[in-house]
């Protein structure tokens, strides 16, 4: 017989973590070193789990790449000794930290699974069990004795999903998370049911961990009516290593000659510009339309169909690289962790 699958839960704040206090209604934390306690049927699963929580648990929303380096080297110092990792997140920034622990950790070959809830665990109707469970026994799955999952995933609501092809799609619903330009990798139903055509193939290397994440990046959302005097400020009297802008459509964007001349000015200071799409789905195709055509001619990197967390956690690692302005973007443009087509 087999040894049995060895999870490690790693705990960093969030919804799932929290109880209700049943005389008060109020939302508490509770010892993590009892969640066994909490969620007994997790004894059930077919492998050992272990816990481990960050020194400061904190809400999703304070999230920072500093604590990204955390979780990458709670996973690396436990490498060796467990089969898979399940991540315990707020779900505010789930899809950020996804997309980021997937460029981070390079050379993967053992599954990473972030899940968390919508209800705390004390509520009677929560969705923190089935999330958990799930995850947990997905991250313990193994095929030919190797784990079945090497990669960075996000669970959520029946559906396991690439994590650097998620975003969040509701603030309501159980179904809380959207990959709108990636099938589920699998799907928890009576049975659970794994894409394996769509999963990442296993890589015999060392597992490599990068943390240096270069933040300085602007974000620009382009609408009717946005503001020369604004724009030429915040690209102009700014510093700053990279701009994310989010265009129309299939990646359009204004022809005027001013946005035009203020975009350029960043390329030929070797400041990488990148098109996403303001979409939930569908794909950046410069040149399909006038109103894209000049951006190509720039030199503006097309992110092609990757969620914007995806881009500017991309954007971060690669700043983080020291590389030269062709390589900057021909790596871009290209899938290294599945986050594109």
């Amino acid at each position: 017989m087999s040894k049995k699958s060895s999870i490690l839960l790693i705990y960093t704040g969030g919804t799932i973590g929290m109880v209700k206090d049943f005389e008060t209604g109020a939302l508490k934390n509770f010892n993590f070193d009892q969640l066994l306690n909490q969620i007994p049927e997790l004894k059930l699963l077919d492998c050992d789990i272990s816990t481990i929580s960050l020194e400061q648990p904190i809400d999703s929303s304070n999230m920072q790449p500093t604590n990204w380096v955390d979780i990458c080297n709670i996973i690396n110092e436990n490498y060796a000794d467990h089969n898979g990792f399940v991540v315990l997140h707020g779900s505010d920034t789930m899809s950020y930290t996804a997309s980021a622990l997937s460029f981070m950790l390079e050379n993967l070959s053992k599954p990473v699974i972030l899940t968390g809830s919508q209800l705390p665990i004390g509520d009677l109707r929560t969705d923190a069990k089935e999330n958990l469970i799930t995850a947990a026994q997905l991250a313990s799955l193994r095929k030919n004795g190797r784990p079945y999952i090497t990669e960075v995933c996000l669970y959520f609501e029946y559906k396991l999903y690439r994590g650097n092809r998620t975003t969040k799609a509701s603030a309501e619903h159980f179904e809380a998370f959207a990959s709108p330009n990636c099938i589920p990798l699998a799907t928890s139903g009576v049975n659970l049911t794994i894409a394996d055509q769509n999963l990442r193939p296993y890589r015999r290397k060392k597992l490599i961990v990068h943390e240096k994440m270069i933040t300085d990046i602007l974000v620009i959302h382009l609408f009717p009516g946005l503001n020369e005097e604004l724009l030429t400020q915040m690209l102009t009297k700014t510093k700053f290593s990279g701009v994310i802008l989010k265009t129309f459509g299939n990646g359009n964007a204004s022809t005027q000659p001013w946005f035009l001349k203020l975009l350029k000015n960043c390329i030929d200071r070797d400041i990488p510009v990148v098109n996403v799409t303001q979409c939930l789905s569908g794909v950046v195709q410069m040149g399909n339309y006038e109103t894209s055509t000049q951006l190509g001619q720039l030199g503006v990197i097309s992110g092609k169909d990757i969620t914007t967390e995806a881009a500017i956690a991309k954007m971060m690692y690669l700043l983080g690289q020291d590389l030269g302005k062709q390589v900057f973007k021909t790596i871009f443009e290209t899938s290294i962790r599945g986050e594109m087509c």
